[in-house]
């Protein structure tokens, strides 16, 4: 058994995998329901197709992902409508929404969730993991072969685990957004961030019937409440004019917020013993660009084949440690280009002149592409041991693999190698084999891993793919050929 301590989008993503793969999870959510605050509004990147090959989009209401022609840096607009294979994939849904669907599917898994039990100290040894949880009905003790925190920035199990969490914190910038009704004569453009040197201003309507508006500043705030009368004086500060904006319409919960200062953060190590970190429990950024839950819900598809391989026994060795050394420079590239966007958004003329030279910049289609794939991580690409240009990437979506949505490793075969069948046996009971007849140009073999990740690839002769298997999938069972 798993416990995963987090009932988020990644601690449930983190179940729903572990369950596909016959293993146990018990999610320990200190909430005892979900939370109502609306927090982010969609999702961005490599993680709507990871989704997509999940059969949890069409869930979500979509059936393909979406991949958007314009996008913003820095508050500047990305067009990608020139970009060849635009890797920004997008899926518009509120948090709260992803949490429901991936929650549904946890439970339909048999998964259990313990909403109102949270973890308040561990001890493990090589065999396991002993957690003390405090829950409705007092503290308890609970063995699990592995825990994972899922729980946030402020990880208690990070915290427990006595791993650091280095990094930088700022004073500067305050966030202030708000549902409002808006006037109809408003003559600012929505979905573009207007930038001046007093702040930035941004309205949209993600959510039928419910706009919403954002400002910038960079001068201090202070801790009292946030008011509708607090948004339009920011408003007036940045545009250097009045809008009438009123209290939102329609039933709540309606956005009313100011954040101050934040945070970038990475934590030590991933891993301490039979203890991992993922999503903001390992990492903690800006949020520019939306990189959250492509980060995090990308950590959680990452592990959880893992952790499944070492619970079901046959994880090689060393499989674990790969879990930081794949995901950590993720994160890295986030922080990376966070801090960029962030610097953009400043204040100041130097930096309006760096504005307007990045403007030229993004006209050009190469480095619209560059851009954009380091905004949907496609830019990744995991150590393998082949050169082929598809292995360590992400699954393009032109090679079908229908198998994914079982979360099981999958060997694509394009060419009927008879010799495939005879090396795929010996793992049979780890890896499907499917046969797919495609008339684009692909390999003739395609390994592709549970997280859609692509192990090996292969043109006309199949050297190197028993090393893969054995190293990603763990030793070959012994078979008997009958001709």
């Amino acid at each position: 058994m798993i416990a995963i301590a987090g009932g988020g989008p990644n601690g449930l993503m983190l179940a729903c995998d572990l369950a596909l793969a016959g293993v146990r999870p018990v999610v320990l959510e200190k909430l005892p329901e979900r939370s109502k605050e609306p927090k982010a509004n969609g999702m961005v990147g490599q993680v709507v197709r990871l989704l997509h090959r999940r059969g949890l989009l069409e869930r979500l209401g979509s059936e393909t992902p979406f991949r958007t022609p314009r996008f913003m840096f820095g508050m500047l607009q990305l067009d990608l409508s020139e970009v060849d294979d635009n890797p920004m994939t997008i899926q518009l849904v509120p948090q709260r929404r992803l949490e429901q669907v991936l929650e549904e599917r946890a439970l339909e898994l048999g998964v259990q969730i313990r909403r109102g039990h949270e973890v308040v100290a561990f001890t493990q040894d090589e065999s396991g993991v002993d957690v003390e949880i405090r829950g409705p009905q007092g503290e308890y003790r609970l063995s699990a072969e592995f825990l994972v925190g899922a729980d946030g920035g402020h990880s208690p199990v990070r915290k427990l685990a006595g791993i650091d969490f280095p990094g930088v914190s700022t004073e500067k910038g305050v966030v202030r957004v708000a549902n409002v009704t808006l006037p109809e004569n408003l003559d600012v453009p929505a979905g573009v961030h207007i930038r001046t040197e007093h702040g930035v201003f941004f309205h949209i309507e993600l959510v039928p019937g419910k706009p919403m508006v954002m400002t910038v500043e960079w001068d201090p705030a202070d801790n009292t409440p946030m008011t509708l009368e607090e948004m339009r004086q920011s408003i007036h500060r940045v545009l250097g004019t009045q809008i009438a904006i009123g209290p939102p319409a329609g039933e709540g919960p309606h956005l009313l917020r100011r954040t101050s200062g934040g945070n970038t953060r990475i934590a030590e190590k991933y891993r301490d013993g039979r203890v991992f970190l993922i999503g903001d429990a390992a990492h903690v950024h800006s949020a520019m660009g939306g990189p959250g839950l492509n980060l995090g819900l990308q950590d959680a598809a990452n592990l959880a084949w893992k952790l499944a391989a070492a619970v079901n026994g046959w994880a090689p060795d060393g499989l674990l440690d790969t879990y930081e050394i794949e995901r950590r420079p993720p994160a890295e590239r986030v922080v990376l280009h966070t801090q960029a966007q962030s610097a953009l958004s400043g204040p100041g003329p130097e930096v309006t002149a760096l504005r307007a030279l990045f403007t030229e910049l993004m006209t050009k289609p190469d480095v619209a592409a560059h851009i954009a794939e380091t905004l949907a991580g496609s830019d990744i690409r995991y150590p393998t041991g082949t050169n082929h240009p598809l292995a360590g990437k992400f699954l393009p979506d032109e090679v079908p693999a229908p198998q994914l949505r079982d979360a099981r490793p999958v060997l694509v075969d394009f060419a009927r190698n008879p010799a495939l069948k005879d090396i795929a046996a010996q793992w049979i009971d780890r890896v499907d084999v499917i046969e797919v007849e495609s008339t684009n140009a692909h390999p003739d073999v395609v390994l592709v891993r549970p997280d859609g990740y692509v192990g090996w690839a292969g043109c006309g002769v199949l050297s190197g793919l028993r090393e893969e298997l054995a190293t990603w999938f763990g030793s070959p069972r012994m078979v008997t050929i009958v001709s």
